[in-house]
């Protein structure tokens, strides 16, 4: 009797314990596989931050969506979509970087702002409603530039002397086109624009009396050619005394 006891205990104590075995391997192949998606997911990780990136770079034009695309909140596909372009809408480009060997801009479409690749959009051409083109843009530059050095003159109107309207109006008649003469009509018979172009004139606000009061050529690289302070001269959009009175672009 006492050996039938000893062995049902026997073999229920091998029973527990083959059964604690099995349930620590068990334990131990879960724990190994959520290691090694961990792992996995810590690689992928890494592989993601390693792949080289550029610092985004200031740029400027308006672009069209060529198809209804996302655009997301940072320059990669991981990160979420804050917006739709809807195709043929337009957007404007104010940073570019390279991530992964490919381009994505940042764009505003709309109210907003986020990511898109650069293959899916398509620079938008730049159509002015009047009949002059980049000819007239090109005189207007040349013309301008010619004139430097030439004082300035509250009302001048001719190469004897400038006031800044004055200067404008003598520009694009010489470039053959007429436009009116003072600083608020030129304002008012322009429109707005956001890329401007070598040619398109550029005003500025609270000079030396409040709202509209000076105008000047923009000629491309942040520059502006027109008269004021004593005569007519390029200056920079980044001038400590003109940047700040920077008002709009516009464009006849």
């Amino acid at each position: 009797m006492k050996k039938l006891v000893f062995s049902i205990l026997a073999a229920g104590s091998l029973i527990l314990s083959n059964s604690a075995t099995d349930a620590e391997a068990a334990i131990n192949s879960t724990s190994n596989a959520n290691t090694a998606i961990a792992y996995t997911n810590t690689v992928n990780s890494q592989d993601v931050e390693q792949v080289a990136s550029s610092k985004a770079v200031a740029i400027s034009g308006t672009y069209k969506f060529k198809y209804n695309t996302n655009v997301r909140q940072d320059a990669g596909t991981k990160y979420k979509v804050v917006t739709v372009g809807k195709k043929g809408a337009t957007a404007k480009a104010t940073y570019k970087k390279t991530v992964g060997g490919k381009t994505w801009f940042k764009v505003k479409t709309g109210t907003k702002t986020g990511w898109v690749l650069s293959s899916l959009v398509s620079k938008s051409s730049t159509v002015k409603t009047v009949s002059s083109s980049s000819s007239l843009d090109s005189k207007v530059v040349s013309v301008g530039l010619s004139l430097k050095g030439i004082p300035y003159k509250f009302g001048g109107t001719t190469p004897a002397g400038f006031d800044c309207s004055g200067f404008i109006q003598y520009v694009f008649k010489q470039a053959g086109k007429s436009v009116s003469r003072t600083t608020l009509t030129q304002y008012a018979e322009t429109k707005a624009v956001s890329s401007p172009q070598p040619g398109d004139l550029v005003f500025f606000a609270n000079t030396y009396r409040p709202g509209i009061s000076h105008v000047g050529i923009y000629i491309g690289n942040n520059q502006f050619v027109h008269s004021g302070g004593s005569k007519a001269e390029v200056i920079s959009l980044d001038n400590s005394y003109w940047g700040p009175k920077f008002h709009s672009f516009r464009s006849f």
